[in-house]
């Protein structure tokens, strides 16, 4: 299996405004090394959060002009793409994450477990969600949904070769962030790469957040492949099977 390269890219959005965020996320991909097989971008990456019915507003739906445009920027660039929205599904609203490839395949992931405001204008979703990656069979993970063992216990039992985890964590809480993706790539021993929102959300009538960023990189052993802080780019890093294939060996797991 050849060693897929992967992309977090760390960005700033501009709330409830998809098409600025549309045309950052075009910048990004456009900026990336031929060699990047999969960009990640943050939760809520295309449209944006604030917790009331502003956000409906902003919502986009699978069909939209929006995800066509996202994917014509994968085929463009010919690299898979994972990016967070808020969805309309016909007057139900999800935190979703889009997995775009380049030959036009799409997957879509409902954030299960809601935190703090969310819960008062999203509905929750119901399924975990597995995509075939040039990282091997990948499991896909939205934020809070990391605190919850349960979810990362699915996956093992899927034998995900790698979690994809996009995140908008506020920057108080900054070192949980970082603490839960290792703890992750521990449960199922797999490779995990965390996308951070980075950047303060300023709306007029919502509490103002500063968000940590902190893209990270872990190992199948727990350890910090790679890093970012809270800095506005993209961290690149390869996920090495023959790494995985190591530590699973080494650990007994899957025989």
């Amino acid at each position: 299996m050849p060693t897929p390269t992967v992309a977090a890219c760390q960005t700033d959005l501009a709330d409830l405004d998809p098409p600025a965020n549309l045309a950052t996320v075009g910048e990004r991909l456009a900026a990336l090394d031929d060699r990047v097989d999969v960009a990640l971008f943050p939760e809520y990456a295309l449209t944006g959060f604030v917790a009331d019915e502003r956000v409906h507003d902003a919502a986009l739906a699978r069909d939209s002009d929006e995800l066509d445009r996202l994917a014509a920027a994968a085929a463009d660039y010919g690299v898979s793409v994972l990016a967070g929205f808020v969805e309309d599904a016909g007057g139900d609203y999800y935190n979703t994450v889009a997995y775009v490839t380049p030959d036009g395949d799409r997957a879509f992931y409902r954030k299960r477990n809601l935190w703090g405001g969310e819960a008062n204008v999203l509905a929750a979703g119901d399924e975990a969600v597995t995509v075939e990656t040039p990282a091997g069979k990948t499991g896909v993970v939205t934020c809070y949904d990391l605190n919850f063992v349960d979810v990362s216990a699915e996956f093992a039992r899927e034998r995900v070769d790698a979690l994809f985890v996009v995140g908008a964590w506020p920057g108080p809480h900054s070192e949980n962030w970082r603490l839960l993706l290792r703890a992750r790539a521990l449960d199922g021993v797999r490779w995990v790469v965390g996308c951070g929102r980075t950047g303060r959300r300023e709306l007029p009538d919502a509490r103002a957040v500063d968000y940590a960023g902190k893209s990270t990189v872990v190992r199948p052993d727990g350890a910090v492949g790679a890093a970012l802080n809270r800095d506005d780019r993209t961290l690149v890093a390869d996920l090495d099977p023959e790494v995985l294939a190591e530590q699973r060996e080494l650990v007994g797991i899957f025989d």
